[in-house]
């Protein structure tokens, strides 16, 4: 029997675009000054515990948080590795616009948006049944690699909406209860045959600052 994959999932770290509500999809952002500091702070939260491969999305908000995590837990570049499959979705022509603009420019688009229609996708981006395809398989690949292990992966909000799903078995119609904040740890064990919720939305190590965790969604 295969041994399970401990999998420590995290969002990136907060960005001047999250701090406004502005969709950031695919588009390249960089951290704040906040963001670099939840960085530092999930990478010490997590120095001890056993990580020993890091998969991140390839933009620069997800690599940096990164590459704090790696440089805490003295993890080598080798064993931090860039995987597009772990982007954030795609909303297309809704990036770089806020939730009220979209509202205000696309009317029509936005409430169907509002509907989760799970088929329904923003002008040129994806679906959430494509996000979701996109996760599952890149969650397999990447686990498979690794059984017994630890690993982190180093993604975003729209990333872990979907893996909380897929471990809970909540519906891509479900609307969302469960939180993705910046930098909160959230812990899954996955088979080939099950992805488990361990623990969802720890944010203990952000604690000492008002407004620790930012959730303003899957931006």
């Amino acid at each position: 029997m295969q041994h399970a994959t401990h999998i420590t999932a995290v969002r990136h770290g907060e960005t001047a675009w999250n701090a406004v509500s502005r969709l950031q999809g695919q588009l390249d952002t960089d951290l704040n000054e906040r963001g670099r500091w939840q960085a530092q702070r999930v990478g010490q939260a997590l120095a001890d515990s056993g990580i020993a491969t890091i998969y991140c999305s390839d933009l620069r908000r997800a690599h940096a948080t990164a590459l704090a995590i790696a440089q805490h837990s003295a993890i080598a570049s080798t064993a931090l590795r860039l995987e597009r499959g772990l982007r954030e979705r795609s909303f297309g022509d809704f990036q770089g616009l806020t939730y009220t603009e979209v509202g205000e420019l696309h009317p029509e688009e936005a409430l169907r948006w509002k509907q989760r229609d799970p088929l329904w996708a923003p002008p040129g981006g994806e679906s959430s049944t494509a996000v979701y395809q996109r996760v599952t398989a890149t969650l397999h690949a990447i686990a498979a690699q690794h059984p017994g292990e630890h690993i982190a992966l180093v993604t975003h909000g729209g990333v872990l909406d979907m893996l909380y799903r897929l471990a809970t078995g909540q519906t891509l119609s479900a609307p969302r209860t469960w939180e993705l904040g910046n930098c909160a740890i959230n812990r899954l064990l996955y088979a080939p045959e099950a992805l488990t919720l361990v623990g969802w939305a720890d944010t203990q190590h952000l604690d000492d600052v008002d407004g620790a965790a930012l959730d303003e969604g899957s931006a």
